[in-house]
C-alpha cells in the first residue's frame, strides 16, 4: 500500500483540482482560485487527504518550470513594441513604485526585516495575468483602452519576474557583500543566456529538425520536456533559479521555426502540472491561521489594494489617459499574481520568510483575486451611474484637445467616430473614400498623436462625457458611430449623445445581449456585433459553396437574421 501512496496522492490532487476548477468556473471566478481553495481543503491543515508532500513539491516545481518555459515561448520583442510608452516606461514605473511602497510599508508599518520587506515589495508589484485575461475576455474588454493597457503592464511584469528570480537567492544574505553577490549572479545569468543563444542558433534547430523528421509527437514532446527541465537543472547547478533557465530556453526556442509547435505540444502538460502547483500552494495555507490573524490579513489586503491601485492609477493618468481609464486599469490590477506565489515559495524554501509570513501573502492573494472581478464590475456600474448624474455639467478639468483639421470640419454636418481602433480606422477610411466628412474622438493619446499627424479631424477626450461631445458640435452632427469594445463606455456614450441631440442617428458596436437590448430601447439605429457578423458571413459563404438556390439562400439568411439577437448585414446586400 505504501508503494501506491504517490499514485494515490497525485490522483487525489488531480481530482481535487478538477472539482475546485469546476466550482470556480460555475461561480464565474478564475480556475486558479478553485485550485488554491481546494488545496486548502485537502491539505494537512484541513482534511489531510494528501501526505506525500515531497512528491507534490516535485510536481509543483515541474509546474513552475513549464509555466515559465511557455511564458518564454509566448513573449516576443514585437509584443513589447506594440505596448507603446505606457507599456514600457509605465510598466517599469509601476513595478518600481509598487516595490518601493511595499518595502517602505514592510519596514516602517509592519516592522519586518529587510529581506522580508524586499520580498513583500516584489510580491505585490506583480498582478495576475490569468485572472485579468479571464475577466477582460468575459467582459468583452480585451481590445478596450484600459484592457490594452492592462495587458501591456502585465506583459512587462511577467518579464520582470525573470530578473526578480535572479536576485532571489541573494535575499537570504543581504548584509554580506551584496554588490559582489549581485554582480556574480548577473554574470552567471549573462553567461547562461550566451550559452542558450549559441544552442538556439546552431544546436536546437538541428536537433528538433531531426526529431521532427521522425514524425513522432511523443518524441518531439519528450525532447521539448528534456530541453525545459535540462535548462532548469543547468541554472540550478549555476546557483540560479530553475525557472530562469526554463524561461530563457523557451525564449530562445520561440525564435526557431519550432516555437509554435513546441508551445502547442507542451501547453496541455503545462496546465496539468500548473494545476498541481496551485493546489500545492493552497495546501500550505492554514485556515485557523486566517481566523486567528484576520485583522493582520485584512490590514495587509487593504494596504496592497491601496498601494497598487494608487500606483497604477497615477501612472496611467501621468501618461495622459482619462480618469475613467485610469480607474478601471487600477481596479483591474490590484490583485497579487500567480508568479508572486513562485517568489513567495522560493522565499520560504530559502528561509527568507516564515510559514506564517507565507500564509499572510497567500491569504492576501486569494482575497485580492476574489475581489478583482467584483470590484471591476462595481466600478463600471458606479461610473456609468455617476456619468448619468453629471451629464451636462461635467468638470471643467476634463482634458479636451483637438487637431487643426478639426476646426475645418466642426461646422459641417458630419459623422462622429467614437474610438479609433481597428474598427474605427476602417470606418474612417470608408467615409474618406466616399467623400463623407467625419471627425474622430479617441481616449488613447498615442493614437490621437498618430491621427493628428495624418491630418484627420480629431478630438482627444472621453466620448461618454457630454462636454466632449458638445465640443465636437454633436448638435449639428448627422450620425454617431460608437466603436468601443467596452460595453459600459458604449452605453454611457449613447446616453450622453442622445441627451444633447435626440435626433442623431447612432450606430454602435455591441458584444452582449444585455447591452444590445438596452441600446435598442434607447433608439440606436444599428447594432453591430463582430461575432455575429462573422458567423453571418461564414454561413453566407458556405451556402454559396454548397450551391443552394437563390430563394433557399434568402430563406436561410432571413431565418438566421430573425433568430439572431443582434442584427448585422442585410440579406439583400449579401445576395
Amino acid at each position: 500500500m505504501h508503494q501506491l501512496d504517490p499514485v494515490i496522492s497525485i490522483a487525489i490532487l488531480l481530482a481535487a483540482a478538477l472539482v475546485g476548477g469546476m466550482v470556480a468556473h460555475r461561480l464565474r471566478q478564475p480556475v486558479i482560485l478553485g485550485y488554491l481553495v481546494i488545496g486548502v481543503v485537502v491539505g494537512p491543515y484541513a482534511l489531510g487527504l494528501v501526505s506525500d508532500l515531497v512528491l507534490i513539491e516535485a510536481a509543483a516545481t515541474m509546474g513552475v518550470a513549464l509555466l515559465m518555459f511557455t511564458l518564454g515561448l509566448e513573449v516576443s520583442v514585437a509584443q513589447l513594441r506594440q505596448v507603446g510608452r505606457v507599456g514600457l516606461w509605465g510598466g517599469l514605473s509601476q513595478i518600481l513604485i509598487t516595490f518601493g511602497l511595499g518595502l517602505l510599508v514592510g519596514v516602517t508599518l509592519f516592522q519586518w526585516s529587510a529581506p522580508q520587506s524586499v520580498l513583500f515589495g516584489l510580491v505585490i508589484s506583480l498582478s495576475s495575468t490569468m485572472v485579468c485575461l479571464k475577466i477582460l475576455l468575459e467582459r468583452g474588454e480585451l481590445d478596450a483602452v484600459h484592457g490594452r493597457i492592462m495587458i501591456a503592464l502585465l506583459v512587462l511584469q511577467d518579464i520582470a519576474v525573470v530578473l526578480m528570480v535572479v536576485v532571489m537567492p541573494l535575499l537570504g544574505g543581504m548584509t554580506q557583500d551584496l554588490p559582489l553577490d549581485l554582480a556574480l549572479a548577473i554574470g552567471k545569468a549573462v553567461f547562461f543566456i550566451g550559452m542558450a543563444v549559441v544552442l538556439g542558433l546552431w544546436v536546437l534547430p538541428w536537433l528538433l529538425g531531426r526529431i521532427g523528421g521522425v514524425r513522432s509527437r511523443e518524441l518531439f514532446l519528450l525532447t521539448v520536456m528534456v530541453l525545459c527541465l535540462g535548462a532548469a537543472l543547468s541554472t540550478y547547478i549555476f546557483g540560479l533559479s530553475v525557472v530562469f533557465g526554463a524561461f530563457v530556453i523557451g525564449l530562445v526556442l520561440r525564435e526557431s521555426r519550432f516555437g509554435h509547435r513546441a508551445l502547442a505540444e507542451i501547453t496541455p502538460l503545462r496546465d496539468i502540472f500548473a494545476a498541481l502547483f496551485f493546489v500545492s500552494l493552497g495546501m500550505l495555507l492554514d485556515p485557523r491561521f486566517i481566523l486567528e490573524n484576520w485583522r493582520l490579513i485584512a490590514a495587509t489586503v487593504a494596504l496592497i489594494i491601496l498601494i497598487k491601485f494608487l500606483g497604477v492609477f497615477g501612472i496611467v493618468r501621468l501618461f495622459g489617459y482619462s480618469a475613467r481609464i485610469a480607474l478601471l486599469t487600477g481596479t483591474g490590477l490590484f490583485q497579487i499574481g500567480e508568479f508572486s506565489f513562485i517568489l513567495a515559495q522560493a522565499g520560504t524554501n530559502m528561509g527568507i520568510i516564515s510559514t506564517s509570513f507565507y500564509s499572510i501573502i497567500l491569504a492576501s492573494a486569494l482575497i485580492t483575486m476574489i475581489l478583482t472581478p467584483l470590484s471591476l464590475s462595481s466600478v463600471s456600474w458606479l461610473y456609468a451611474k455617476f456619468t448619468r448624474i453629471k451629464t451636462g455639467r461635467e468638470s471643467a478639468a476634463e482634458e479636451i484637445s483637438a487637431s487643426p483639421a478639426y476646426e475645418l470640419a466642426q461646422e459641417v454636418k458630419l459623422v462622429i467616430i467614437a474610438g479609433y481602433g481597428r474598427v474605427g480606422g476602417n470606418i474612417a477610411q470608408g467615409l474618406h473614400d466616399a467623400g463623407i466628412p467625419y471627425t474622430v474622438t479617441e481616449l488613447d493619446p498615442e493614437v490621437v498623436s498618430e491621427v493628428c499627424r495624418s491630418g484627420i479631424a480629431c478630438v482627444y477626450g472621453d466620448a461618454s462625457n457630454a462636454r466632449v461631445l458638445d465640443r465636437m458640435n454633436i448638435r449639428k452632427a448627422k450620425a454617431l458611430v460608437v466603436t468601443f469594445p467596452d460595453p459600459v463606455a458604449v452605453v454611457t456614450t449613447v446616453k450622453a449623445a442622445l441627451a444633447i441631440n435626440p435626433r442623431i442617428k447612432i450606430l454602435a458596436r455591441v458584444h452582449r445581449t444585455k447591452e444590445a437590448e438596452l441600446l435598442k430601447s434607447l433608439g440606436v439605429v444599428e447594432l453591430v456585433s463582430p461575432e455575429y457578423e462573422a458567423s453571418f458571413r461564414f454561413v453566407t459563404r458556405l451556402i454559396h459553396i454548397f450551391g443552394l438556390k437563390k430563394s433557399e439562400r434568402k430563406q436561410v439568411l432571413a431565418q438566421m437574421r430573425q433568430d439572431g439577437e443582434i442584427t448585422g448585414f442585410s440579406p439583400d446586400e449579401e445576395e
